[in-house]
């Protein structure tokens, strides 16, 4: 049986990693389905936040990476609505996936050139980019997009990928009620750990990790104000990009003044290839973001054994319960603050139920077949 064609527009794929979330989910889905779907990608020749080509990868041509997976790379110089109408005529696909709202070049032109192709599908994921955190950043500006976008009915005739109820909630609130939207939750990365392994404890510090941009949403400066609080050894290294420099800057204040027993380290961008053996060397996953659609990161570290410390805004619940970490109200710095010391305390037989439960919970997750077949579904017919 043919396969059917597939193409892919996002801002930033690999070998990028800068832009987080968005990159891994789509590169994971592409993984999963890539046997059943013969998916092409359009992206840019750069990572998030960065001037300079790959240096793997040959610019304005198509690529076939190590995974096989085939990647048209555009160049600065060349990225043009012309040169986007070029992609879609030079073949036929039966399906145009688009990742994110805002994007000019990878979600707007090509929604543009495709209204009138009605035998190709569109799908666009929206990745988190009506969620009421990410809508509060430029947010006059989002409103004057998304009533343009209405008004010339850009929208008309696609199929959205939400990743929970939540998001489809997000969407049709801002999209309207009268559109098609399919949930399935993003897929996870193939190299997770196969087996529990143990992280070393002491019952008197705590190394703490995060693993995401430093921006308001993912709340970095709530997390090192919480640390101002504690009585107890903590280390807390950041790993992620600058994306708002102002915001850093306010960071950085509070991290000098922070007490001696406390430490916080940045420690840059991190490959994705080396995320698991980064988080395994800390004891909890420390996030008490504004909002995410998914987390990666979260996931990863509980598929390491790392159980997390974040905020009720994300789609990981009840994790106290599981044994798995604790997922906290931003009200409630008292909470953070006193679990923080609890784990800081914890003895090595505490918190190895703690790392088992976590890895058990991720384990269970990734291996749950009904959300490979979900996200299946966003390619086949409505």
């Amino acid at each position: 049986m043919k396969k059917k064609k597939i193409l892919v527009f996002i801002d930033w794929f690999l070998p990028g990693y800068r832009a987080g979330g968005p990159i891994q989910s789509c590169a994971n889905l592409i993984e999963h389905l890539k046997d059943e779907f013969d998916f092409s990608v359009v992206t840019r020749d750069t990572d998030y936040m960065n001037d300079e080509p790959y240096s793997t990868i040959k610019s304005n041509a198509w690529n076939i990476l190590p995974n096989g997976i085939r990647v048209f790379y555009f160049s600065k110089e060349i990225l043009s609505a012309k040169n986007i109408y070029n992609i879609l005529a030079e073949d036929e696909f039966d399906i145009v996936y688009l990742n994110g709202i805002y994007s000019l070049y990878f979600t707007l032109f090509p929604l543009y050139y495709l209204r009138k192709k009605k035998n190709v599908k569109v799908v666009i994921a929206v990745r988190g980019m009506f969620a009421q955190s990410a809508l509060g950043v430029k947010q006059t500006k989002k409103k004057i997009f998304l009533l343009v976008v209405k008004m010339v009915k850009l929208f008309q005739n696609v199929v959205f990928h939400a990743t929970n109820k939540h998001e489809d909630v997000d969407i049709r609130k801002n999209v309207g009620r009268n559109i098609q939207v399919k949930i399935a939750p993003n897929l996870w990365r193939k190299d997770n750990l196969l087996e529990w392994q143990q992280i070393k404890k002491n019952n008197d510090s705590l190394r703490l990790v995060s693993i995401a941009r430093i921006s308001p949403e993912k709340n970095i400066k709530y997390a090192i104000d919480i640390l101002t609080k504690i009585n107890g050894r903590v280390e807390f290294d950041l790993y992620g990009p600058i994306y708002d420099k102002t915001y850093w800057e306010e960071c950085k204040n509070i991290i000098e003044t922070l007490p001696s027993n406390v430490m916080v380290n940045y420690k840059g961008s991190l490959q994705s290839e080396n995320v698991l053996k980064t988080l395994s060397e800390y004891h909890f996953h420390f996030s008490p973001t504004r909002g995410e659609n998914f987390g990666h990161a979260i996931l990863q570290a509980m598929s390491a054994g790392v159980p997390v410390i974040i905020s009720d805004q994300t789609i990981w619940q009840d994790l106290n319960m599981l044994n798995a970490g604790w997922d906290i109200s931003l009200s409630s710095e008292k909470d953070f603050v006193s679990v923080i010391e609890k784990c800081i305390n914890m003895s090595q037989a505490e918190y190895d139920i703690l790392s088992k439960g976590a890895f058990n919970f991720a384990k269970s997750f990734t291996e749950n077949k009904n959300i490979i077949e979900q996200n299946r579904q966003l390619f086949l017919k409505s």
